[in-house]
């Protein structure tokens, strides 16, 4: 069995998320960072590791991927919501920093279980992905909105 060092889970968050470069000793500067911008995606059944799930249909609906510029501003440290420089934490996650808003719905969107990130605003590659606590209901009168903190991603 293994597990992630706080100090791996801090520059992955980083990297991933926060525009940051990998900061690994032996990295190359070939490693860079990572996504310029990654993209929320909403959920009616779960992906799993491997992806898959159902993502919300976009055809006729108003639906997109929210697209989040990667920056220490974007989504908290490791040390605790809402902060904004380089994670030094040992909580293993972060949450954004910012309200995350879709567009209003033009039809039922059904009921949301999860979220995912994604580095593309259509297809890519799923990066993280998580359950919401609560399943919501999204629909032209009740819209998806996340408020500042509400998204927490979690490497451990």
């Amino acid at each position: 069995m293994a597990a992630l060092s706080n100090f791996i889970e801090n520059h992955l968050i980083d990297f991933l998320l926060r525009a940051q470069s990998l900061g690994i000793t032996g990295a190359t500067a070939a490693a860079g960072t990572g996504p310029a911008t990654t993209y929320i995606a909403l959920f009616t059944a779960a992906p799993t590791a491997a992806g898959g799930g159902t993502e919300v249909v976009s055809t006729g609906t108003n639906y997109s991927r929210v697209p989040i510029t990667s920056a220490l501003t974007a989504w908290a440290g490791t040390q605790g919501a809402g902060t904004t420089v380089a994670s030094s934490g040992t909580s293993g996650q972060t949450s954004n920093n910012a309200v995350v808003t879709f567009a209003n719905p033009s039809a039922s969107w059904g009921t949301i279980t999860s979220v995912g990130i994604f580095d593309a605003a259509t297809g890519g590659d799923l990066l993280m992905f998580g359950n919401l606590t609560s399943p919501q209901a999204v629909s032209p009168t009740n819209p998806a909105i996340f408020p500042a903190g509400s998204l927490v991603l979690s490497l451990s």
